[in-house]
């Protein structure tokens, strides 16, 4: 039985046709590459969550202690009420955080491409916080940026929150257009509250992409089990080996899917033929220096209040404010790809 505050819920997912032109797109130009955002299905979210666990993935523990430390002084900072809007919401752990230090919260629009994942978290949610209404819309919010939920007669202002270091998995024009779609639908008076995860020694970084466990692992072949399974493919997981390092030149980790040998992969009656040690590139995880972030943000019309960092500065949270749009600025709508952490 739903909770009386869990007020239906909107269905705007991408259906199989994306999926399948999605992936032949990727597997058939050079370098071969995967959108992350398929990562995400019911199998793949739980192993994210299990990602989340292990003793080399510092990330979203930094940014857990930071909400901890610090929420009450995040949300002082934004005037109430307010509604939450939550970008990639997945089990929505450090949401349970900033609903706990926020006074008045008007709304939960939790947002997720995983239907199963999101409405389980989100029933989880409003039995814990039943004062506050909640809406679950299954979506890929790049690709639906103004949702009709958002509703422009309210006066309440909003708060997107884009925990995870997600913005991290665009590149900078990805990312820049995202940001423009975001602020487009805060309209004037809105705040962002996101995640990011810092610079630091690279051999950190890596192991939290090639953890001992090789969950990891089993999270990036689960995106060609995916495909066999949903497009009639023919994947030889053990053909595939998952491999992470990080590209200085770039500053982001990189994930990719490395055949062994030399083989022809079909996805249903389309041929696709691998080099041995030919890779797809499954994932990119940009690292930021802060002020370059704040630089960055500006440019989509955001201004930066104030960041937080754990003690050893290998995360942030950082909250932004919607600056007044510029005269006779188009905002034009993204095409985006996007994944997790």
């Amino acid at each position: 039985m739903n909770p009386s505050n869990l007020i239906g819920e909107y269905d705007l997912s991408i259906g199989l046709d994306n999926f399948r032109q999605d992936v032949l797109h990727g597997l058939t130009k050079l370098p071969k590459t995967l959108p992350p955002k398929y990562f995400y299905d019911a199998r793949g979210s739980r192993l994210f969550d299990f990602i989340c666990e292990t003793p080399e993935y510092y990330l979203t523990r930094k940014e857990i202690s930071i909400l901890e430390k610090y929420g009450s002084q995040i949300l002082e900072q934004i005037p109430h009420p307010i509604r939450i809007i939550e970008l990639g919401s997945g089990s929505s752990i450090k949401t349970r955080l900033l609903l706990d230090a926020a006074s008045a919260v008007t709304a939960y629009i939790p947002i997720d491409i995983s239907k199963e994942h999101l409405l389980r978290s989100t029933h989880a949610l409003a039995q814990r916080f039943p004062h506050i209404p909640m809406v679950p819309v299954c979506a890929d919010y790049t690709r639906q940026p103004a949702l009709p939920l958002f509703d422009r007669g309210r006066r309440d202002r909003s708060l997107v929150f884009f925990p995870g270091s997600t913005l991290g998995n665009l590149d900078e024009d990805e990312a820049l257009a995202l940001l423009q779609s975001i602020r487009h639908m805060l309209r004037g008076d809105g705040y962002f509250l996101v995640g990011i995860d810092l610079l630091k020694d690279p051999k950190i970084m890596e192991a939290a992409y090639n953890d001992a466990e090789r969950v990891t692992a089993a999270f990036n072949l689960n995106l060609l089990h995916r495909i066999n399974v949903e497009l009639d493919a023919d994947f030889k997981l053990n053909e595939f080996q998952h491999k992470a390092v990080f590209n200085a030149r770039e500053k982001r980790m990189e994930m990719h899917l490395r055949s062994v040998r030399h083989q022809v992969v079909w996805i249903k009656d389309v041929p696709i033929p691998f080099g041995k040690d030919e890779t797809i590139h499954t994932e990119s995880s940009y690292k930021y220096d802060l002020h370059e972030f704040a630089a960055f943000c500006r440019k989509a019309g955001f201004q930066s209040v104030r960041s937080w960092t754990d003690a050893e500065h290998y995360f942030a949270v950082v909250l932004l404010q919607t600056t007044p749009a510029k005269p006779n600025h188009r905002y034009i709508k993204p095409r985006l790809s996007l994944g997790g952490e």
